[in-house]
């Protein structure tokens, strides 16, 4: 099934003609062109990624995430470094090759604690890719993590627009701030990811396009969007959740203006439906996440509302999720699933 690649026919757009080459389509058409484009240079092949919820402390307080420090309802956690290990163990005889280690931003979680769990992966599993998601951390610290043995860093950015970044974080944190992260993980070397929910409370055509623009600037090697989901402990509690539609119309168009890209199905794009994570991968998304977290930490973890944490989401699952990836025509690899022009 792989194919010989496409000629890219967005070779040397800039992000308003993308636009307008997306507009010529309807989302049918979009998530067809995408789809070839995924298998033309990716062939039917879906990478796994084994997710460790490391902590749900968080310093911050973001309008949307039930992990937000002024949530009193939830259940706090930090995994040791000995639990996180044995998650990689059970994992890498599952036959995963990447492993995830997300969290809050957590100060509990020192930079030196990271530095040497980090290595503590490297060591045992040399043939393994390390990503970390920790949210924003200085230039230095994210360079002794790289020399530690990390090899990729999500940080999604959210929106690009200003204004819109302030209807979704609390005074202290930055737009800016977030950006020049972004722009020095990949600096550093790090296979970088960036994101945003979709239909999140105040976002509009023209903040979207504003993602467009940054992620084309930027170039990330991955792009993590899921629709927005409230919890029922935030300030936008209230808000309607982003649609599948409109998410599987971003992964597509996300797919064409980065052939290569790493784009996963995500959780939250599961939660909202039940078959969310096969139409993710047939809109042109090539990576899931299952989970390697403790059982009894998983529902801890909690950034929105009814989160999906059963087994056949989770590694546990690992044998029905492969079954839902063949059914529509797609198979599971056991490789560390680099982006094409970082192996």
């Amino acid at each position: 099934m792989n194919k010989k690649p496409l000629e890219p026919q967005n070779k040397g757009m800039n992000a308003e003609q993308l636009e307008q080459w997306f507009r010529t389509m309807s989302p049918e058409q979009l998530a067809q062109k995408a789809r070839e484009t995924s298998i033309a240079t990716f062939g039917n092949r879906i990478y796994i990624r084994g997710l460790i919820e490391v902590s749900s402390y968080c310093r911050n307080d973001c309008y949307y995430c039930g992990l937000r420090a002024g949530n009193r309802n939830a259940e706090r956690y930090r995994l040791t470094r000995e639990e996180i290990l044995d998650c990689c163990r059970n994992g890498y005889a599952c036959g995963f090759r990447t492993f995830v280690l997300q969290g809050g931003e957590d100060p509990g979680l020192t930079d030196e604690w990271v530095e040497r769990t980090v290595a503590a992966i490297r060591e045992r599993y040399p043939d393994c890719a390390v990503t970390l998601s920790l949210g924003e951390r200085s230039e230095p610290v994210y360079r002794r993590w790289f020399a530690a043995g990390a090899n990729r860093y999500l940080l999604r950015h959210e929106t690009a627009n200003a204004a819109h970044y302030r209807k979704l974080h609390p005074p202290g944190l930055s737009l800016d701030q977030r950006k020049e992260c972004l722009y020095a993980l990949k600096d550093i070397g790090y296979q970088v990811g960036a994101g945003f929910m979709v239909g999140s409370p105040g976002q509009t055509e023209e903040t979207l396009s504003e993602d467009l623009a940054f992620l084309m600037d930027l170039q990330p090697h991955m792009i993590g969007i899921g629709p927005f989901v409230p919890h029922r402990d935030t300030p936008l509690r209230n808000e309607p959740a982003g649609t599948v539609r409109q998410t599987l119309e971003w992964i597509a168009r996300l797919r064409l203006a980065f052939p290569k890209a790493l784009l996963p199905a995500t959780t939250a794009l599961g939660t909202i439906d039940p078959e969310g994570r096969e139409k993710g991968i047939l809109a042109g998304a090539n990576v899931v996440m299952p989970n390697l977290s403790p059982v009894a930490v998983r529902r801890k973890y909690e950034l929105y509302d009814n989160i999906i944490c059963t087994a056949e989401e989770a590694a546990e699952g690992l044998a029905s999720l492969k079954q839902r990836m063949q059914k529509i025509g797609y198979e599971i690899v056991v490789a560390r699933g680099d982006h094409p022009e970082m192996r």
